[in-house]
Formats: structure tokens, C-alpha cells, sequence
């Protein structure tokens, strides 16, 4: 295979297409019709003089060799795209670029939203796609697919450079009328109250990890799917909730919430910005990076 006659856009069609296994899957998320797919399979086929992809029922199969190249393609996308960021200079004010981010609600709400506002003037031709974490983020953030990942230092990738945003208290809210909330509660008072809990994805958040250090038991009445939801579920109830003071004190106000110390010492939770290894010269993310840090100083 002679190179100067290869599409390299191939590789993505390859890597999307090891990953759907499915022609009409992988077309939907490329956003090209099914007979394009199935005609940059065949051109890859005969690229690497090999099916790569087999029909099974109503699956494609990898072939040995197709599992052989997928981690080198992978790397290969990644390292052209840091190569064409590095060298295209980046203008804010005219540039088009969409930046990938991998964000929880709570984050996107306490920082993305307002970083958006002051962009609408200073970079308007910017764009977002912000998709929530999820247990593959980490080899979507290898695979080039995330341009950032904002996470708690607890859930970072080691193998990538990542910056700190900001440290995060949790404070203790619920309705204002809750009597709990009128005075300092024990460790004992907190553990048997009702709670709303946060599971993303089936996994745990910060805040459970943070309990179970303290070695308590809660009783969890809700487990919602997202940290926003949470203050819903205590408006006019006698449920508490361990939240994010930042989003705390924002949505507060609107609910009749109140907020109170825990009964316990937190560590903060250290919010950081994570980025693939070959994109530290990357000038918009640069660029991306200082303003979220900025931002998130000044909030």
C-alpha cells in the first residue's frame, strides 16, 4: 500500500467501524449515508488486504488482524490530530472549532455555562459537544475522541497531564423549613435522615467515597441520575442531601433551600481539566485551558 495514495480519513472510518461493528451504526455516527460506509470499508479492505470485519448474525467480527492494527490506528488519529492542531495558529475571534468535553451536569452547570456567556463575544464562532463521563471516557480521552476531560483528581486517566480548576467544599442543604437544617446536626442526626444521592452511569460520586472514609452509613430515600436533579427531590421535603457548594448556593435561592456545615470534615474535592499527552502544544486547547482556569478562579 503505497501511502501518497491512501485517504487518511480512513482511519477514523476503520477506527468507528472496529468500534460499532456495524456498517449502519458507524455511518449514523460519522454522519454519512450507509452505501459511504460500506464503500470506505471495501477501499479498507483492500488497503490492508484483509476483510478486518466479518459478518456474524447481526454483528461484524474483527478479524485477528483488525484487533491487531485497532490500538495503532487509534494512536495514529491521535497523533495527526495533534499534529494539524499544532500547526494551525488559533484566533479566538474567527476560529470555528468545536471543542469535545466530557463534563457532569454539576461542572458543565457551575462553569461551562457561564465560560459560554463570556465567549459569546469574544470567541462567537466556537462551538461545544458536552458529553457526560462515562467508565469509557478514559479510553475515549486515548483515543482522541475528547478534546478535555473535567473530573475530580480521584477519577483522572495517570497516563495524561491534567491541571487543577479548583478545590470543592460540600455543604449539607435541604428545604428551609427542615428543622434538621436550624441548628448543628450530629454525625448520627445526618446518617438517619433521608438523603438524595447522585449514581452516574451506575458508578458512585465523589461524596459517596468521601463517606465511606468517614466510615457512615447513609439512608438513602432517591438515588437521582444527575447532580442538578438533586435539590428537585428537597424542595418542600424533610430529605437532605450532601451537595456541591457552588452548585448549592446557585440553585439555592429559587428553591427555598438552606445550607449547612456538615457534621464531619470533607477534604475538598480537587476539580482538574485533563488533556492527551501529544496535545500539550495544541494552541486552542491552550487557549481553553487558561480561559476555564480563569473562569473558575473567579467564581
Amino acid at each position: 500500500m503505497r501511502l501518497d495514495n491512501f485517504d487518511l480519513n480512513l482511519l477514523v472510518a476503520f477506527n468507528v467501524l472496529l468500534e460499532e461493528r456495524s456498517v449502519t451504526r458507524s455511518a449514523e455516527r460519522l454522519h454519512v449515508t450507509q452505501s459511504a460506509m460500506s464503500a470506505s470499508l471495501k477501499r479498507l479492505r483492500e488497503a490492508f488486504q484483509d476483510d478486518l470485519l466479518v459478518q456474524s448474525g447481526r454483528t461484524m467480527v474483527p478479524t485477528p488482524n483488525a484487533m491487531l492494527l485497532a490500538p495503532k490506528v487509534s494512536e495514529a488519529i491521535v497523533t495527526l490530530r495533534s499534529l494539524i492542531s499544532a500547526g494551525t495558529g488559533f484566533d479566538p475571534a474567527t476560529s470555528q472549532r468545536r471543542f469535545r468535553i466530557a463534563a457532569s451536569d454539576y461542572i458543565t452547570t457551575v462553569l461551562l455555562v457561564p465560560l459560554m456567556r463570556l465567549l459569546e463575544t469574544e470567541a462567537p464562532g466556537i462551538g461545544f459537544e458536552i458529553s457526560l463521563p462515562t467508565e469509557d471516557t478514559p479510553d475515549r480521552l486515548a483515543k482522541g475522541e475528547f478534546d478535555l476531560v473535567l473530573t475530580p483528581l480521584e477519577f483522572l486517566d495517570p497516563v495524561h497531564p491534567a491541571d487543577l480548576l479548583f478545590e470543592e467544599r460540600h455543604v449539607v442543604v435541604g428545604c428551609k423549613d427542615n428543622p434538621l437544617l436550624a441548628s448543628p446536626m450530629s454525625p448520627a442526626q445526618f446518617a438517619e435522615a433521608p438523603h438524595v444521592a447522585v449514581t452516574i452511569d451506575g458508578r458512585d460520586t465523589f461524596i459517596e467515597g468521601a463517606l465511606d472514609h468517614q466510615g457512615l452509613t447513609r439512608r438513602i430515600e432517591i438515588r437521582a441520575p444527575s447532580f442538578v436533579l438533586v435539590p428537585q427531590f428537597l424542595h418542600g421535603t424533610a430529605r437532605i442531601a450532601l451537595m456541591h457548594e457552588r452548585l448549592a448556593r446557585l440553585m439555592a435561592p429559587s428553591l427555598s433551600l438552606a445550607i449547612a456545615e456538615p457534621p464531619f470534615t470533607i477534604m475538598p474535592m480537587r476539580e482538574m481539566v485533563q488533556y492527551h499527552a501529544t496535545r500539550s502544544q495544541d494552541a486552542g486547547l491552550t487557549w481553553m485551558r487558561g480561559k476555564l482556569g480563569d473562569l473558575a478562579r473567579t467564581e
